[in-house]
């Protein structure tokens, strides 16, 4: 009876258990509750999610990368779908209405069995009651049983109700006794969800990492990723290419439109021209024509390419070798040990290097037009090309290693077939026209022609009137001196090849 007693209690500790679990474990669901699996599919988010992405597909077409990753998305998102179709109809199945018959009617039917009995028992202890009334109005003795008719009728009224309790008792216990052996079957069903559950994501993950090789070579095998801040080997992998794009579509256009631009690679482009350069040639599609206008521009986003590199085209790896080479007195150990240092570069950096070279030296040939002497172009463009790998102010660093920076690169300019022997072809892709050249360095009224003399040449000179112009990083100014183009800051009197000639000239320290 004791046990019976412990039992009952748990019966309803059992009940609210399960009727809560019942609850939580429904609103789970994501599909609706009760219905086949064709539709419950409709009205599931994720079967939503994959007609969306589906139709974004058909909208964008597998001709661009994002129609190719929405159409892949959307195939596994349907997959994913389906998965979650069955593994909610499973666990409906096996656990949520077990659950639900447990607390629903299991419980409720032996409560309703125990309120039966305790309706008996006062059944029985009225017909005993009666029964009794009937023998003290006989005026019996206790221990003697009245007789006749009507008292047999009680005695059998009282014993069928005795066993009638007798039997709902026995009912009853069986009923516990079977509850309690049942706890096992009942606990399985929580250990049935888990089991559902693993085998969903199991089939989900296996569903995901089937895809996702697929939507990876997608994007790898895409040729238009970004290359601006890009690793240089990245962008040459991705793109198949030897010579950077953004190198050979800013050289290419220069080659066209900018060798005879005064100042080239040291006047400011417009902000906004640069960025949307920048941004075209991100994205591989820069319109010739348009920025044949403004070569300029093209120079800044050359340098900003190779400034933004997160490794200097020249590497980390060899600085202090091409430092080294600079501070070597003798000329001629000097260029070996840079031409040393150049051969140890990694190939493509070889290949991108040799091209700019080359390129910066056929702009030096129009030096007497443009004022970019092999040391102006290495002035603005060493800082570009090699820094060093320790963080620090970018100003700081250009005043600390400048001079080392421009005793490197303005060599290799100045012996640019020596160090890289052989012909280069500059429009490595073909893709670019031959837009006509256009003055457009506003202090001037106008360039000379290439076919002009150099007396001619002269005389135009020393009508234009004289540059200054803001750059970028330092904000350098330039000045005239003795047809050299200087940049202002310390000064001090050298000897300085111009041209064929030798003469004394004022240089940045």
């Amino acid at each position: 009876r004791a046990q019976l007693g412990t039992v009952e209690k748990r019966l309803e500790l059992v009940k609210q258990v399960s009727h809560s679990t019942h609850k939580k474990l429904t609103a789970c669901l994501q599909g609706q509750q009760g219905v086949d699996a064709d539709k419950r599919s409709k009205k599931l988010p994720l079967t939503t999610l994959a007609q969306c992405l589906m139709e974004g597909s058909a909208v964008l077409g597998d001709d661009s990368l994002l129609g190719k990753m929405l159409r892949l998305c959307g195939e596994a998102e349907d997959k994913l779908a389906q998965e979650l179709i069955h593994f909610e109809l499973q666990v409906e199945r096996d656990v949520i209405e077990p659950l639900f018959v447990l607390a629903e009617v299991e419980i409720p039917n032996i409560q309703k069995q125990r309120k039966h009995l305790a309706k008996l028992v006062l059944d029985m202890d009225s017909s005993r009651t009666r029964w009794q009334q009937s023998a003290k109005s006989s005026g019996l003795a206790s221990n003697l049983q009245p007789s006749g008719a009507k008292a047999d009728a009680l005695r059998e009224e009282m014993e069928e109700a005795a066993n009638r309790v007798e039997i709902c008792r026995d009912q009853l216990s069986a009923d516990m006794y079977n509850f309690v052996a049942k706890e096992v079957d009942y606990a399985n069903y929580f250990q049935t969800l888990i089991e559902v559950q693993a085998e969903y994501h199991r089939k989900s993950l296996a569903l995901l990492q089937n895809v996702l090789p697929q939507i990876k070579a997608q994007q790898e095998a895409w040729m238009e990723k970004p290359s601006f801040g890009k690793p240089l080997e990245e962008h040459l992998a991705v793109s198949g290419r030897e010579i950077a794009f953004p190198v050979e579509a800013c050289v290419t256009m220069l080659l066209e439109c900018g060798m005879q631009e005064e100042g080239l690679f040291r006047v400011a482009p417009s902000a906004s021209k640069l960025k949307k350069l920048k941004a075209a040639l991100d994205c591989c599609v820069v319109d010739v024509q348009e920025y044949s206008a403004d070569p300029h521009a093209i120079a800044g986003a050359l340098k900003s390419y190779l400034r933004e590199l997160p490794e200097p085209l020249m590497t980390f790896e060899l600085y202090e070798e091409w430092i080294q080479a600079s501070n070597i007195p003798e000329q001629e150990k000097r260029l070996q040990a840079l031409w040393s240092a150049c051969e140890k570069l990694p190939k493509a950096n070889y290949n991108n290097i040799r091209y700019l070279i080359k390129f910066l030296a056929k702009l030096t040939e129009y030096q007497d037009t443009n004022k970019m002497t092999p040391s102006n172009v290495a002035i603005v463009l060493g800082p570009n090309l090699l820094w060093p790998q320790a963080d620090g102010n970018m100003t700081e660093m250009m005043t600390t290693v400048s001079l080392q920076i421009v005793g490197i690169i303005e060599p290799l300019i100045q012996h640019a077939d020596w160090f890289f022997p052989g012909d280069i072809e500059f429009n490595v892709t073909g893709n670019y026209g031959s837009p006509m050249h256009v003055n457009h360095n506003a202090n001037y009224s106008s360039m000379p022609s290439p076919d002009m003399d150099h007396a001619d040449r002269r005389q135009h000179d020393q009508a234009r009137r004289p540059l200054s112009v803001a750059t970028d990083n330092m904000m350098l100014e330039f000045y005239k001196k003795d047809g050299v183009l200087v940049p202002a800051g310390h000064w001090g009197r050298e000897r300085w090849p111009v041209g064929d000639t030798t003469s004394w000239c004022w240089r940045c320290f």
